[in-house]
């Protein structure tokens, strides 16, 4: 895809449609970015057809839709582009810069909800313990402080139940170690306070004391950084936690989002009220939170296989 090849007029009318979708629904910058590339794709292969965003008709739309399935994109991915672009047809013609929507019937793919991957309790322990704890007098202070921000990273994650972008985005004042709570900014910039566990504390105390100073861009208020001094952002985060995974359960995909899922059923497990882990999660809406319960309930069955001697 080269957005280069487009005339200035597409891209202006995409970055208007994304403008739009920033500040009147707030919709988060993954989004955002997701919703642009979508159109730019659109916009590409209209264009190689001597059509354009404004031109397009619905045989055109569905035309773009079986290229995607012929490249074979996942059913989820082709779902996210229909809604882009039923979107963006339904602001061109409220702005009155087109007379119809050529996208009212078409198609969206329907997507299997995958249950999320989750680690048992004695596997999250393993992988959030890894980090080694620095030895006194440690030669290499910057290793030491890396040590100590992953130990911190990793808690975060499964203490608190935090979006990988959540994470990338904290900066120091926004953690209070005093009440156990650190206030994050998630989806459509909500903001909500969400507490610490006792090892998220300490992991955090130990980091902020002895291994922040050693990689902090003095000039930044972040509260992580990687080893360039640079704010440490998702792509970091993501290596980080497959980086230890990778050693510690060969065989298994952990992501940061794992350990999030993680979170969300141990709790439930636990006995927590589904709306309070709404809460902690930064869901919009209950019905995102019961994926959880289904993740619960076949654990039960697979206890109630492997334990009754009539099952």
């Amino acid at each position: 895809m080269d957005q280069d090849a487009l005339p200035p007029s597409e891209l202006e009318l995409i970055d208007h449609f994304v403008g739009h979708l920033r500040f009147e629904r707030h919709l988060s910058d993954n989004t955002l970015a997701a919703y642009r590339r979508d159109l730019v794709h659109l916009a590409t292969f209209l264009r190689r057809g001597r059509s354009s965003l404004l031109e397009a008709d619905r045989q055109m739309l569905r035309r773009f839709l079986a290229q995607q399935h012929a490249l074979g994109y996942a059913r989820a991915s082709i779902a996210r582009r229909v809604a882009a672009i039923r979107s963006f047809y339904r602001w061109t013609v409220a702005e009155g810069r087109a007379n119809g929507d050529p996208s009212t019937l078409l198609g969206r793919p329907k997507v299997v909800n995958r249950l999320p991957t989750v680690l048992r309790p004695a596997e999250t322990v393993l992988l959030v313990e890894a980090p080694p704890s620095p030895p006194e007098g440690d030669p290499d202070p910057v290793e030491a402080a890396i040590a100590l921000r992953d130990r911190a990273v990793l808690e975060l994650l499964y203490g608190s139940g935090l979006r990988v972008g959540e994470l990338a985005a904290l900066t120091v004042d926004r953690v209070d170690l005093t009440r156990c709570r650190v206030r994050v900014i998630g989806k459509g910039s909500k903001e909500r306070e969400v507490p610490l566990s006792e090892p998220s504390v300490a992991a955090l105390r130990a980091w902020l004391a002895s291994g922040r100073a050693c990689v902090a861009d003095d000039a930044s208020p972040a509260l992580f950084f990687n080893r360039k001094k640079r704010p440490l952002g998702p792509r970091d985060i993501r290596a980080l936690v497959e980086g230890y995974s990778r050693r510690l359960l060969p065989g298994r995909r952990v992501t940061p989002h794992t350990l999030r899922h993680t979170f969300a059923t141990h709790l439930l497990e636990g006995g927590a009220d589904i709306r309070a882990v709404q809460e902690l999660l930064g869901h919009a809406s209950v019905a995102t939170t019961q994926r959880y319960t289904h993740v619960s309930r076949s654990r039960l069955f697979e206890a109630y296989e492997q334990a009754h001697p009539r099952a």
